[in-house]
C-alpha cells in the first residue's frame, strides 16, 4: 500500500517514447516550476480519483501535502508520509505503526518536493491545447517518460494559463487505469517549522516502531 500510494501520487515513472520536446510546453513548465521554487513553503489540498471504464472502477479520496524545500508531509486517508530530507517515516494510523527508513535523494522515486520539476529529466513533453478546467483556463500538456518498460505511459497536466499553477494532472497506465489529482486549495508561502517534517512518537502513545535503517 505504501509504495502504491507514493508511486501513484509522486507520479511519473515510465512510458512510451515521445516524439518531441515542445518549446511551448517547456516555457509553461519552466514558469510553473520557477514560481513554486520561489516559495519558501506551500500547502495543497487535493482530491484523488481512480477510474477504469472497463473494470467499472470509480474511487475517490482527499489528501493534503505540505512542502518546504526538500522536506514534505503527505497526509492520506490510510497513511501519512513524512520526510525531513534525511529520514522517511510512513505512519499507518489504523495499525498505530510507523516504518522508518533512510531517505535516498538519488532514488528514482519522485517525492512531493520534486514533482513540479520531474519534467526536467527523462521526459518529453507536448503542448496540446487550451481548455477550461473547473472554470479555469488551462494549458494542457502531456509528459511521457523516455523509458519504454514502465507502467505509466502518460501524464496529462492542466496548468493555469494565468498564474502557471498546476490545477490537476492525470496519469494513465497500461491497464486502463486513470489516476487524477485535482488541487482544491493552494496556500503559497506558508510559515511552517522544520519540526513539522518529523514524526513525533510522543504524539502517538503505544506506536509500533519498525526501523528499517
Amino acid at each position: 500500500m505504501k509504495h502504491l500510494i507514493i508511486s501513484i501520487f509522486l507520479v511519473f515513472v515510465a512510458g512510451k517514447t515521445f516524439s518531441q520536446y515542445d518549446p511551448k510546453a517547456l516555457e509553461t513548465l519552466e514558469a510553473m516550476s520557477a514560481k513554486l521554487k520561489a516559495m519558501g513553503a506551500f500547502e495543497a489540498n487535493f482530491t484523488y480519483r481512480l477510474t477504469n471504464d472497463v473494470d467499472n472502477i470509480n474511487e475517490e479520496f482527499k489528501g493534503k501535502m505540505t512542502v518546504k524545500g526538500d522536506m514534505y508531509r503527505l497526509t492520506l486517508p490510510e497513511q501519512e508520509v513524512i520526510n525531513n530530507g534525511t529520514t522517511l517515516w510512513t505512519y499507518l494510523p489504523d495499525a498505530n505503526e510507523v516504518n522508518i527508513d533512510n531517505y535516498d535523494p538519488n532514488s528514482e522515486d519522485v517525492n512531493p518536493s520534486k514533482i513540479f520539476e520531474i519534467y526536467k529529466k527523462d521526459f518529453k513533453y507536448l503542448y496540446l491545447k487550451d481548455e477550461t478546467v473547473g472554470g479555469v483556463l488551462c494549458e494542457v500538456i502531456d509528459l511521457v517518460p523516455e523509458k519504454t518498460d514502465a507502467q505509466f505511459f502518460k501524464i496529462r497536466m492542466n496548468i493555469s494559463k494565468k498564474d502557471k499553477q498546476v490545477k490537476s494532472f492525470t496519469m494513465f497506465d497500461k491497464g486502463g487505469n486513470r489516476y487524477t489529482y485535482s488541487i482544491t486549495e493552494f496556500k503559497p508561502n506558508i510559515n511552517v517549522d522544520d519540526s513539522y517534517f518529523a514524526f513525533d512518537p510522543k504524539k502517538h502513545p503505544g506506536v509500533d516502531i519498525i526501523d528499517l535503517r
